[in-house]
Formats: structure tokens, C-alpha cells, sequence
């Protein structure tokens, strides 16, 4: 009888950014806005600045061409809508506890580290301004960079062509469960996150940490 062999752990790992490694939230400035009243503040996330809207952006259309089209069709709420480019950085009020303390220990311990985000390349440029361990991977994908947002599967190859990384070698980290199955879909291994705890544990067991 031959003995199956064990697929070889991964030695590289790959972080999504939002939510991850940075707190990312527009009710962060809409409450403000609203004046904590959350309905009007979600009816206006959910009608008007949608997700599918500012995925947009980070799909590499410019903030002015997305502002002035969203106003034309609801010129009611213009000065909102100005208000997620023009105070953009009160929805990302700090990093998520616990997650750049295991992206330095990884970097200390000579692990590779990379990183695969939907992010406007505007707006990442302002945020690496802000958290310098942003500025600290081996490499990077910036959706908006690239025309490219996660889960398409392109983006994780276009990760792994620019940098010579194969997929058994990547460990993926995200918040959202459709880009951890995408990561998988590539033949990486994939942690859908939910706490800095749980991916020490999860490192740890890999021996990367």
C-alpha cells in the first residue's frame, strides 16, 4: 500500500486590506451625518451609495465621474453623496485590533507577505498615508490599480504572475466568504476572517507564526 503524502503547507500569506487589517465602514460617517438616526442612514446606504455603487471605485472609475452621476439621479441627496468622497477617511476610523500586530510578527519571523484589496487607488494612496504597515508587503494588488476586484479569479492570478507565487504556496486571508471561495477556486488555501484571534490560532497551527 502507498502512502498518501500530505499537500505541503503554505509559506506565503496573502491579507485582504478592509476589514482585515483596517476598519472600513461608511456608517462611521453617515451616523454622524444622520445624526444617529439609522434608518434614514441605512435606507440611504442600501438606495443610494450602495455597495455595487462604490465597488465602482475600487474598480478603477474615477470618484468625480461616480459623484456627478449618483447626484444627476438624486440631486436630493448631492451634498451626501459628495460627503463619502470629500470625508472619506472618517469611515476608516483605525486598524482592526490584533491584525497589524500578526502582520509584523509574520514579517519578523521571514514569512512572505502580500496583499490582494478592493481599494480606489486614490483613496489606498491616502490610507498607506496613515497606517505605515500598509507600506510593509512584499507585494500588493490594488483593485483600482488594476481594473480588477475580488472574487474575480484574475486577480488572484495576476497576485501570483507578478510575483512567482504558486497557489499551494498562498495563504489567503478576507472578511468576505465569495472572496475566500475564489481564493480556494485558484487553488489557494483560504481563512475567512472574523478576529485577529482566531487567525493567530489558525497560523500558529501552519507554523507560520
Amino acid at each position: 500500500m502507498t502512502a498518501t503524502s500530505e499537500p505541503p503547507k503554505p509559506t506565503v500569506v496573502v491579507f485582504d486590506v478592509g476589514q482585515v487589517l483596517i476598519e472600513w465602514d461608511p456608517r462611521h460617517l453617515y451616523r454622524e451625518l444622520f445624526d444617529g438616526y439609522e434608518d434614514l442612514m441605512e435606507d440611504f446606504l442600501d438606495r443610494v451609495c450602495t455597495p455595487a455603487w462604490n465597488l465602482e471605485q475600487d474598480r478603477g472609475r474615477p470618484w468625480s465621474e461616480a459623484i456627478a452621476q449618483l447626484s444627476a439621479e438624486h440631486p436630493d441627496c448631492a451634498e451626501l453623496i459628495r460627503a463619502y468622497d470629500d470625508m472619506w477617511e472618517r469611515m476608516v476610523p483605525d486598524a482592526i485590533p490584533g491584525t497589524p500586530e500578526i502582520l509584523a510578527e509574520l514579517k519578523a519571523r521571514g514569512v512572505p507577505v502580500y496583499a490582494i484589496t478592493n481599494f480606489s487607488a486614490d483613496k489606498f494612496e491616502l490610507t498607506r498615508k496613515r497606517f505605515d504597515f500598509l507600506n510593509g508587503f512584499d507585494g500588493i494588488v490594488v483593485s483600482g490599480q488594476e481594473r480588477l476586484v475580488k472574487p474575480d479569479q484574475a486577480i488572484y492570478r495576476l497576485l501570483m504572475d507578478r510575483y512567482g507565487l504558486e497557489p499551494n504556496q498562498c495563504y489567503f486571508i478576507d472578511d468576505n466568504p465569495n472572496n475566500v471561495e475564489a481564493a480556494k477556486s485558484v487553488g489557494m488555501s483560504a481563512h475567512l476572517f472574523l478576529g485577529a484571534e482566531a487567525l493567530r490560532r489558525d497560523l500558529a497551527a501552519l507554523g507560520l507564526l
